[in-house]
């Protein structure tokens, strides 16, 4: 088996522990957050930033392997087309039950007509 490059090495690690960093936070988020609205931005946008991490040094490995990475391609735009979707659905819908959130009320705004 070959050896890969140092700085190949190095450099995925970096992302991993990057995107791992990004999914501890979102995972703190979910439990610190006070309601809905504000515990479903934090997994939406580090599940993105998280995964994405992991998947650039797995594609950054097999790049260097000679490999040709279709799978962790895939699996980014499967990544970054569903998690936004799926939070804007889940915001509409506790919009449309009317649930509360516990944010205050800009005070900057004009008055409505």
């Amino acid at each position: 088996m070959d050896t890969l490059n140092p700085v190949v090495e190095w450099l995925a690690a970096a992302l991993i522990l990057i995107g791992a960093f990004f999914l501890l936070v979102g995972a703190i988020g979910m439990v610190r957050l006070p309601d809905f609205y504000m515990r479903l931005h934090a997994p939406t946008k580090s599940s993105t930033l998280g995964v994405g991490g992991v998947l650039l040094a797995s594609l950054l490995l097999g790049w260097s392997q000679e490999r040709l990475a279709v799978a962790e391609l895939l699996i980014t735009l499967f990544v970054f087309v569903t998690a936004p979707v799926s939070a804007n659905l889940l915001a509409q819908a506790a919009l449309h039950l009317r649930l509360p959130s516990r944010a205050s009320e800009p005070t900057d705004l004009p008055p409505g007509p």
